[in-house]
């Protein structure tokens, strides 16, 4: 084959990489697009140095912050637990940073950017929030990855009480698996994040919700409710990635402070969880911490504040008694 050809063949070759990339990236925008219309801000916004924070807040009383997991936002909470809890709590819930409606740090920014916030800066970041729109004397209930979160908060922030709800909480052993593996690194999150949130069917998304509560089954129009395509947008996918990806280092620093800890903590794990084991995590933690009550929930998997509402409730209404608050 002479140059000239070669030359040609490979010129050709990379205009269809190119339109391919193109095409993907043009796919992907729309499919955000779509679901940012379908899906758009339920709260209002708080602006921590230069970055917007999406929260919602209602009803009157002890204040009790929620802050979701992986792959969520706000409403998750606000699906049936929020209203069951208005009545006696001023409730604030937040999305967390990159995903929801709340900036990732600028910092971490850019496709090729493999980092990610940790537990401890997200902690951070929402407690500033929180004292900016008047929260005091809080009781911080976070899920899953949100557990990390009230972990943090609770080591760096003063709060009231804590309670952890198949909270993400302890290092684990072994790996994440190929996705969180592939998309949480600078090269997976550039290149695959834009090709999952551009192809991945619908389907696939109600395909992981069920996932995610088995072996029980998600309540009728969770998936409609919660809007799955906002975590399939490609820089929340991203971020979620990165995120999960870069746990467990945290973690191994938090949990060797957790034995300082004396405030009122409620943890509450379905035994039936194999997202999040109840044995790795909260089984550990109330070993490490002495104010540390454990509800263990026969049956439940990784969502308990929707199969088993009223456990989580209860919970709440122990550290709200424990910490003076009721």
């Amino acid at each position: 084959m002479t140059s000239t050809r070669l030359a040609a063949r490979l010129a050709m070759a990379g205009v269809l990489v190119a339109g391919c990339a193109l095409a993907t990236g043009w796919s992907a925008a729309l499919r955000a697009q779509t679901a940012e219309e379908r899906y758009p801000p339920i709260g209002q916004f708080v602006e921590i140095d230069g970055r917007k924070v999406h929260y919602l807040q209602t009803g009157a009383g002890p204040d009790l912050v929620l802050i979701h997991g992986a792959s969520g936002n706000m409403r998750d909470f606000t699906f049936g637990l929020v209203d069951a809890l208005s009545d006696r709590y001023r409730v604030t819930v937040f999305d967390r940073p990159g995903l929801g409606y709340t900036q990732a740090d600028p910092a971490f920014a850019g496709a090729f950017d493999g980092r990610a916030e940790g537990p401890e800066a997200q902690a951070a970041l929402l407690h500033r929030a929180a004292r900016a729109i008047g929260i005091r004397d809080e009781i911080v209930l976070g899920h899953s990855y949100g557990g990390a979160v009230a972990m943090a908060w609770g080591l760096n922030h003063d709060p009231a009480a804590l309670v952890v709800v198949s909270g993400a909480t302890e290092p684990w052993p072994g790996g994440l698996g190929t996705l969180y593996t592939l998309a949480g690194t600078a090269l997976g999150g550039a290149l695959a994040a834009p090709v999952i949130s551009a192809l991945v069917p619908r389907s696939l998304g109600d395909r992981a919700v069920q996932a995610i509560f088995a072996p029980n089954d998600p309540p009728a129009g969770y998936s409609d409710h919660v809007g799955v395509g906002l975590a399939l947008r490609t820089e929340t996918f991203r971020n979620n990635a990165q995120q999960i990806n870069r746990l467990r280092p945290h973690l191994v620093e938090m949990s060797a402070r957790y034995d300082s800890l004396t405030l009122p903590i409620e943890l509450v794990h379905g035994l039936a969880d194999d997202i999040v084991p109840a044995e790795i995590h909260s089984e550990r933690l109330a070993q490490q911490v002495e104010s540390a009550h454990l509800t263990r929930l026969a049956g439940v998997g990784h969502m308990p504040h929707h199969v088993r509402p009223e456990a989580v409730t209860d919970a709440i209404d122990r550290a709200a008694r424990r910490a003076g608050l009721r």
